[in-house]
């Protein structure tokens, strides 16, 4: 029965996603969605043994499962998750399901496509994050970008042609490289494909580390998305549905950091070194000006895009803190924090963008401008709205603060003034949500559409009340999540202390 948990949270997304597209026309669309409903119900259910069962005291990858695929190239179908991408898949899942929610009454042209394309993107995303042979995971990394194109392209806004071709052709740049990297590794490893192999080659010189460390780095910085190959992601929100925004927010990005766990840290540790400075010079750009930039957005999807980019940066900053007494270590406090606050970042994105969507389906208008006064005709709206704005700002008690905190205690201990420049990211995630919940909710109404706002509905309600409990419950009591993750952390820290010069 749980030998191939794995396998199911891949394929039953998948099959369901076919299903759902085998309704066809619209004149199906209710059966479409409750189909859709059923299916991501059952994918997030089947992964919830990955969390119970899951041995927290054993490092390594569990719930293995090895079927040969391509036996000429020596290419695996091979799956296995650790303590940090366990974590990934759960979210993923948990995510999917909220958009089918979300997207229920809203979308009403082609609705079975669009659930259908989000069912099998998160099968091929939790494919990504369970994947054991480097190929498998590239097949499943380039996958995802199919439906994530289609949904901006199909169901987006006005500029969203242009939206989709920039997604495209940035992260599809940057993957090629990668597979060069992948080929070139699998030679030294003797013709293996396996991840594991790659990670425990002993020897690879330091320069040729460093021109794999910047064909993976290209790769992962853009789905990141890091400075300055950032600018794909405030467009591709803009013009995204909002179950497209909160998908891409919520996970696509954490692939990218994932990438950086899996890859660039455990195979190429002296090159990590090499660079990290650079790293971490891009991070506390990411977080400060981009945090600037944020302040002075009219959208409010922009706004919440370019604070997903601020706070994308602290995770970067987190991964790549070196110190200890050799200077080869990497800071625990912030490895963990970063990959706490991926997590968060994941319940409070997807909260923020579904809020904007709320708005935007009852004025069809992201500009701040239009709006002012909601709080007096969506009073548990703008309750709703405050607990996850706070959140973004990374108030204690809610789970945008767990990581963050985390991820300062790690910088303070490497560099006090790298410390003090991310702490300054809480001030300006502060400022600019707290800035944008002012002139949205408070105040007159000055607009007389806003007057005919009717309050959240029982589905609405019903996808922000869940998402408020996954926020408040992280921010109350983080520590299972920090348990399932330490071991497999605390691995990566010993792995990447070893030299391969």
């Amino acid at each position: 029965m749980f030998d191939n948990l794995l396998s199911l949270a891949i394929w039953v997304p998948i099959i369901a996603g076919v299903l759902v597209l085998a309704t066809g026309s619209d004149q199906r669309a209710g059966l479409a969605r409750i189909l859709a409903l059923i299916g991501s119900l059952a994918g997030f259910l089947v992964t919830l043994p990955l969390f119970t069962r899951f041995d927290r005291l054993s490092g390594g990858y569990q719930f293995t499962e090895f079927h040969s695929w391509i036996p000429v190239l020596n290419i695996n179908y091979a799956l296995g998750v650790d303590g940090i991408s366990v974590l990934f898949i759960i979210l993923n899942a948990f995510i999917t399901l909220m958009v089918v929610l979300a997207g229920w009454e809203v979308i009403q042209k082609r609705p079975a496509q669009y659930m259908a394309a989000f069912l099998i993107m998160s099968g091929l995303i939790n494919g990504a994050f369970a994947a054991q042979d480097a190929i498998l995971f590239y097949v499943f990394f380039e996958g995802m970008l199919i439906p994530l194109y289609l949904i901006i392209g199909m169901w987006g806004g006005p500029r969203r042609v242009y939206a989709s071709v920039k997604l495209f052709l940035y992260t599809l740049l940057g993957s090629l490289l990668m597979l060069v990297g992948l080929v070139y590794l699998s030679y030294q490893s003797g013709g293996s494909f396996s991840i594991v192999d790659f990670q425990n080659l002993k020897q690879i010189p330091l320069g040729v580390q460093q021109l794999l460390f910047i064909a993976f780095f290209l790769s992962f910085a853009v789905k990141v998305p890091m400075w300055p190959v950032h600018t794909w992601l405030p467009d591709a929100h803009v013009e995204a549905p909002t179950g497209g925004s909160m998908v891409l927010a919520a996970i696509t990005l954490k692939v990218g950091a994932y990438g950086f766990l899996r890859f660039i840290l455990p195979i190429l540790p002296d090159a990590s070194r090499y660079f990290a400075p650079a790293i971490v010079v891009l991070s506390l750009i990411a977080v400060i000006y981009i945090g600037m930039v944020a302040l002075v957005q009219t959208d409010m999807k922009k706004l919440v895009a370019y604070s997903s980019i601020s706070h994308m940066g602290f995770v970067t900053l987190g991964l790549f803190l070196f110190a200890g007494a050799t200077g080869m270590e990497l800071n625990p406090w912030a490895l963990k924090g970063a990959i706490i606050q991926m997590i968060s970042h994941g319940f409070v994105s997807a909260a923020m963008f579904m809020c904007i969507g709320v708005m935007y389906d009852r004025l069809h208008s992201r500009n701040i401008a239009d709006y002012g006064g909601v709080v007096n005709v969506m009073p548990k709206f703008a309750a709703f709205m405050m607990l996850f704005g706070m959140a973004n700002a990374g108030l204690p008690a809610t789970s945008g603060f767990v990581g963050e905190f985390m991820v300062i205690m790690g910088a303070v201990h490497v560099n006090f003034w790298v410390g003090a420049l991310a702490a300054i990211t809480l001030i300006y995630g502060a400022s600019y949500t707290l800035w944008m919940y002012k002139r949205v909710i408070f105040g007159e109404i000055t607009n007389p559409e806003v007057k005919e706002m009717k309050d959240i509905n029982c589905r609405e309600f019903a996808v922000l009340a869940i998402l408020a409990v996954a926020v408040l419950g992280m921010g109350l009591w983080p520590q299972p999540f920090i348990e399932v993750i330490h071991q497999a952390a605390n691995d990566l820290i010993s792995h990447v202390a070893q030299s391969k010069i």
